[in-house]
């Protein structure tokens, strides 16, 4: 065997199967094993140089077994060396066991009484292996049906709106708890001092050029008085904010630019500016919206008063 598999082919086939029963029973998390562990690469380099040993010590115990071989044997052995796959002694005997083949000369024992024109019929048996398939396939056919047609077994499509309706229902039970996942049904009245702070903190960025610091209104509109255009609930502000305003004119959607987390808490921040009344503010635009803030449940119950206390109002615009 060793002219289908050379040396060449031996040694680096054993060293990477080697490496690979190490990696597979070391866990080395993110890195490669042989960084997260040099005691690992040097046992490698021992493996490695342990069969580079083997092959050498092979080769020259060869070469002596050769030299002390008769002409007639190193004759024998050569020609057993270049004899075809198909004719190696092993092989004939794997294939024989599989097929269950007859020689030319066994074949007078299995020959039958038809004779058509002197070509004569022989009682072959079928090849064990296409037996144990056939037979393999009857008793795969008899707990099909049992499982599926007596027992109910689910099919593949039953399997597999089962496996969407579960993965369904974990991504619902995620969505509650991955606070970027938010929607405007799950939003709610933040009243807690760092959610307040980190919302104003954002609306100094990125909404005072429209609305002013303290919310009077500029190109946008009074955030401070109590009419709004799209509503005024935490809710409609927080979608108002995601999606934009009016088509084709107002606010554009923040969405890609702030996080849904994030947003609830500018839209909590906006609703401490009610009724703040800041000089020059603009004129009231939308429709009145009474309590606007109250409208909106806060998420530890606070009531409106103790939410405009949390946060201290923008300072007015000079």
């Amino acid at each position: 065997m060793k002219r289908f598999f050379p040396v060449y082919i031996r040694v680096p086939l054993l060293f990477f199967a080697c490496y690979g029963i190490l990696d597979y029973f070391i866990d080395s998390g993110d890195k490669p094993m042989i960084i997260q562990y040099p005691s690992v690469l040097a046992l490698l380099g021992l493996i490695l140089l342990v069969l580079i040993a083997i092959e050498i010590v092979a080769n020259a115990s060869n070469n002596i077994i050769n030299q002390l071989m008769s002409p007639e044997e190193r004759a024998q052995k050569e020609a057993l060396d270049n004899l075809p796959l198909s004719e190696l002694p092993f092989v004939k005997n794997l294939l024989k066991k599989l097929t269950k083949s007859r020689s030319i000369d066994e074949e007078k024992d299995i020959e039958l009484e038809h004779d058509y024109d002197g070509i004569k019929e022989l009682d072959n048996d079928l090849p064990p292996w296409w037996v144990y398939l056939f037979y393999g396939t009857i008793i795969f056919g008899v707990i099909y049906l049992g499982k599926y047609e007596l027992f109910g077994g689910e099919n593949q499509i039953q399997e597999l709106e089962k496996d969407m309706a579960i993965a369904q229902k974990e991504i619902e039970e995620y969505k509650k708890t991955a606070p970027d996942m938010l929607t405007a049904d799950k939003v709610v009245l933040l009243t807690d001092a760092g959610d307040i702070a980190a919302g104003k903190a954002i609306y100094d960025t990125n909404c005072v050029a429209c609305h002013r610091a303290d919310g009077g209104g500029g190109i946008g509109p009074n955030l401070t008085d109590d009419s709004w255009i799209l509503g005024g609930d935490v809710k409609e502000i927080f979608n108002t904010i995601m999606e934009g305003g009016r088509d084709g004119k107002g606010m554009v959607a923040w969405k890609q630019q702030i996080k849904p987390s994030d947003i609830q808490k500018v839209a909590s921040y906006i609703l401490t500016l009610q009724g703040t009344n800041p000089p020059d503010g603009k004129a009231p635009e939308g429709d009145k919206v009474a309590g606007a803030s109250a409208a909106a449940t806060p998420a530890n119950g606070a009531t409106k008063d103790t939410l405009a206390n949390t946060a201290t109002p923008a300072p007015s615009a000079p």
